[in-house]
């Protein structure tokens, strides 16, 4: 696709000026107000000198000024780089230095400190980053009078995205993407969700995160109007339904656990969503029908999707429900799916990354023989294309030589009524190299005990072999940004 985000928001503004392209809880911003706004700003970065092939690292919250930032820095061929809310000094060092940063975008203040104060006392580490623009603060002077000249807007096959992939320390792995993959990918998974001009989407996943970036991407495209919570807190989450009526809502199980485990949803709240989509983690099938039973007039389907290639598979509303609930659907147009003999799962297709920022060792080892990307995924893929995911390559447990992929006794042990999130490690022993432990937390008031775990798994027949041997429990699991659970992290706390 040709067309980028800043010509989509160009034409949104000329066809239908008045129409929202914003929705806050104080209001709507028309696509008209939100070009002149994105055009003052980069008139603002072309003060400071911020323009073609520059990094403008942007870590805001899901609120307008990200998607502001996110427009200009197109408008003027430069390149956004986004940074998770939580991450802190060392991440924010590593992650800016990697990337040459040559302009930050942060809150003035934050929950318990000041983002953009943090960026700003690394600068004597970051020789690359000129300035840091803080929302709440003197962002207000990158609203200078808009500049025709100034806008110097970025092609589509120019660099307009940098992520970076979980590893944030040892080896940064940052994914430079153009547009036209994206936006292709964007507008075929929009027309697959029936998403149009009068859609409203909500995103529970930060735009930090390609997940909830994508719904930015989707909106822009067809005119749709983004919905915005700004940080996702369970009990925000009734009152933000009721208020934007979304068609769409992008959201990761994480998300939608909390609220039904404590029946704070009710069907009333979705009598205008046509989709719900579930990404990020692996989807009990639990959850997925009992959100999908809260949709009077829509249908749940699952999205599989990584910073290297945006969406790679996802359900249509129209599947049926088994596959809607149990699958991450079909390979999106234009991408192919393959399995490998050892069960990894392998895409290519026209979204895909063509390698990894400054790192030619970590992109020769993404990419097979022929030119596959490897995903590190594991899935089978069923006789009508239907991809099931299995787990993670790195994830698999050998005890005493015997291989096996926690994820499918995991979602078992969802089910018993104690459990609210588990994650099931690899702990060394001496005798059979690893035995399996599991990490659960629990809801209010629950007790739970190893003989629970392994009556469950009895009775569902798994190989006993795959029973955890091991139980901690847990206050609350470290979860990333993205709401998955950190298992490093829980290996390092028990072997610690």
């Amino acid at each position: 696709m040709s067309r980028t985000l800043f010509a989509a928001l160009r034409d949104n503004a000329a066809a239908r000026p008045d129409a929202p392209a914003i929705l806050t809880e104080a209001g709507a911003i028309s696509h008209r107000a939100l070009l002149e706004e994105v055009e003052r700003v980069a008139t603002g970065f072309a003060a400071h000198g911020i323009g073609a092939g520059d990094v403008v690292a942007v870590q805001l919250p899901n609120i307008p000024e990200f998607i502001v930032t996110m427009l200009a820095a197109g408008a003027r061929g430069a390149i956004t780089q986004t940074v998770h809310m939580p991450y802190r000094r060392d991440e924010l060092k590593t992650l800016l230095g990697h990337s040459g940063a040559k302009a930050a975008i942060a809150l003035a203040n934050g929950k318990d400190h000041s983002p953009a104060g943090e960026i700003e006392a690394l600068a004597p580490d970051l020789p690359a980053l000129e300035h840091v623009f803080a929302v709440g603060g003197s962002f207000d002077d990158l609203r200078a009078n808009a500049d025709p000249s100034a806008l110097t807007p970025a092609g589509p096959d120019d660099a307009y995205l940098l992520l970076y992939t979980s590893g944030t320390t040892a080896s940064p792995k940052g994914v430079p993407h153009p547009a036209r993959g994206f936006m292709q990918n964007a507008a075929d998974a929009a027309a697959a969700f029936g998403i149009d001009g009068d859609g409203r989407i909500l995103s529970f996943a930060p735009f930090t995160h390609l997940y909830g970036l994508m719904t930015v991407h989707m909106a822009v495209l067809t005119g749709a109007a983004a919905a915005l919570l700004p940080a996702f807190a369970p009990p925000a989450v009734p009152g933000a339904l009721k208020t934007f009526r979304p068609t769409v809502v992008y959201a990761a199980p994480a998300h939608f656990a909390p609220l039904v485990g404590s029946g704070a949803l009710s069907s009333a709240l979705f009598e205008e969503t046509r989709v719900v989509s579930l990404s990020g983690a692996a989807v009990p099938k639990r959850l997925a029908a009992s959100v999908d039973a809260l949709l009077p007039n829509g249908s749940v389907i699952q999205l599989w999707g990584m910073s290297e290639l945006q969406a790679g598979a996802y359900g249509r509303p129209d599947d049926p429900a088994e596959q809607r609930l149990t699958t991450t659907g079909r390979p999106a147009p234009g991408t192919e799916a393959r399995v490998t003999e050892a069960g990894a799962l392998e895409v290519r297709g026209p979204s895909v990354f063509a390698g990894y920022r400054n790192n030619p060792d970590e992109t020769a080892a993404a990419f097979s023989h022929d030119g596959w990307f490897q995903t590190g995924d594991t899935a089978v893929i069923d006789a009508d294309g239907f991809i099931r995911l299995t787990g993670r390559t790195k994830e698999i447990i050998n005890r005493g030589g015997i291989k096996f992929n926690p994820a499918d006794i995991e979602e078992i042990l969802l089910d018993l009524p104690a459990i609210a999130q588990c994650a099931i490690i690899p702990l060394p022993d001496p005798v059979l190299g690893e035995r399996a432990c599991l990490c659960a937390e629990l809801h209010p008031g629950a007790a739970l005990r190893l003989e629970d775990v392994t009556a469950r798994l009895d009775k569902e027949g798994v190989a006993k072999f795959k029973w955890p041997e091991r139980l901690e429990v847990f206050d609350a699991l470290p979860i990333t940004p993205t709401r998955k659970v950190m298992r490093g992290a829980l290996a390092a706390a028990l072997r610690g």
